[in-house]
C-alpha cells in the first residue's frame, strides 16, 4: 500500500510529543493522569507550586525518599520548581530504531521506545486522522511497513481488540526478539511453580518448590461496592486459579477509536497472563502508574514492566515469540 499519494489536507502532524519545558536529554517522566501537583517540598502537606498535565514530560533531576510518605510509596522526584510524587509519573527514555525491511506474515512484536507516539488512521472521506497515543514500553503487533503521512516509514499496527489497523512512525518502535521471550526455569517441573498474591500486603511471590524466585509489590483491584467498566467487579477475586491464556499485547478498554484521553483505553498492555477467564483477571505490565503497594486496578494484578515480562516467561503455558494468544492449563496462582 502506498500512502504518500493520499492527501493530507490541513493535517497538523506531530508524531512525537514533548510538551514539557525541558529537552529530550536526561531522565524524564511522563504525567499519566489528568494532572499532578508539584509541591514546594517532597510532601503533600507542603504548598502546591504548579500543576502539570497529562502527557507533559518533566525533567527528573533526582529521586527523594520522603519521611512523610506515603508509606506504600515514599518516592518523590525533584523536578522544575519543586517535587512531584512518583505514583503517576512514568519514567521514560527516547530511543530511535532502524526500520525493519520486512515483517513476518504473522506479525512482529514491537515495543514503543519513545515517551509518546501518535497513531494515525486513514480513510478516503476524512484523510489521516489521529487515533490512540501509544506510550513508552507498551507492546504492539506490527503487520507491515508503509509510507506514512510525513513520507517516512510507518509500521502498520494491528489492534487485536478492534481488528483494525492504524499506523505510527517505525523509528519509535523497538523490535522484540525471540531470545527476549525464551522460557525461564524451563527445567523446573510445571507443578513445582506457583504464584502467591497477598491482597492485604499487596505483594506477589513466585516459588519453585519452597524456593522464592521473585518477590515484589503489586497493585491489585480497588475494592468497590459498584462494578467497574463493562459491569465487571473491580476487586481482584480470591482463590486458587491457573494461568490459562497468555498474550504479549492486549488492548484493554472499551475499544472506542474516537475516545478522548480520559477514557478507559489501554492499547498495548504488555505481558498479560490471564488466570481468571470469566472476568479477564490477569497479571500484566503497567505503563499508566508507578504506585505499586496499594490497590489501583480494575481487578487485574498490575506489575512493573520487567517483572511482568519475567512472569510471562516463567509461568506456563510456555509461549513462542509468534504467539498472539497461547492457551493451556498453566501455573497455579493463589490470591488471598
Amino acid at each position: 500500500m502506498k500512502l504518500a499519494a493520499l492527501s493530507l489536507g490541513s493535517l497538523a502532524f506531530r508524531p512525537y510529543f514533548n510538551l514539557g519545558e525541558d529537552d529530550q536529554e536526561g531522565l524524564q517522566g511522563r504525567v499519566t493522569i489528568r494532572s499532578v501537583s508539584v509541591y514546594e517540598k517532597p510532601s503533600d502537606k507542603s504548598a502546591i507550586v504548579v500543576q502539570r498535565y497529562r502527557d507533559e514530560l518533566l525533567h527528573i533531576y533526582y529521586e527523594v525518599t520522603s519521611d512523610t510518605g506515603p508509606a506504600w510509596n515514599p518516592k518523590w522526584y525533584r523536578v522544575w520548581r519543586g517535587y512531584v510524587h512518583s505514583g503517576y509519573i512514568q519514567k521514560v527514555e527516547t530511543h530511535l530504531n532502524p526500520v525493519l525491511s520486512s515483517i513476518p506474515e504473522n506479525g512482529q512484536l514491537v515495543e514503543v521506545s519513545v515517551p509518546i507516539t501518535q497513531t494515525m488512521r486513514y480513510n478516503r472521506y476524512t484523510g489521516w486522522q489521529p487515533v490512540y497515543r501509544l506510550y513508552y514500553r507498551s507492546v504492539h503487533w506490527a503487520m507491515g511497513v508503509d509510507e506514512g503521512p510525513d513520507g517516512q516509514p510507518w509500521y502498520r499496527l494491528r489492534d487485536e481488540l478492534l481488528d483494525v489497523d492504524y499506523h505510527a512512525p517505525a523509528i519509535h518502535f523497538r523490535p522484540i526478539t525471540a531470545e527476549e521471550l525464551a522460557p525461564i526455569s524451563a527445567d523446573v517441573p510445571p507443578e513445582k511453580k506457583r504464584v502467591e498474591v497477598s491482597l492485604g500486603r499487596q505483594t506477589l511471590t513466585a516459588y519453585e518448590g519452597d524456593k522464592v524466585v521473585l518477590q515484589t509489590t503489586i497493585s491489585s483491584g480497588i475494592p468497590s461496592q459498584k462494578p467497574g467498566p463493562n459491569g465487571i467487579p473491580t476487586e481482584t477475586p480470591k482463590g486458587a486459579f491457573h494461568v490459562q491464556s497468555k498474550m504479549p499485547s492486549k488492548h484493554m478498554g472499551d475499544g472506542n477509536l474516537t475516545a478522548d484521553l480520559e477514557a478507559y483505553e489501554l492499547p498495548g498492555v504488555p505481558w498479560v497472563s490471564f488466570f481468571e477467564p470469566k472476568t479477564g483477571v490477569a497479571l500484566h505490565g503497567t505503563y499508566w502508574h508507578d504506585n505499586f503497594g496499594i490497590p489501583m486496578s480494575h481487578g487485574c494484578v498490575n506489575m512493573r514492566m520487567d517483572e511482568a515480562k519475567w512472569m510471562y516467561r516463567w509461568t506456563t503455558p510456555v509461549v513462542e515469540a509468534s504467539d498472539w494468544n497461547r492457551t493451556g492449563w498453566g501455573t497455579l496462582v493463589i490470591t488471598s
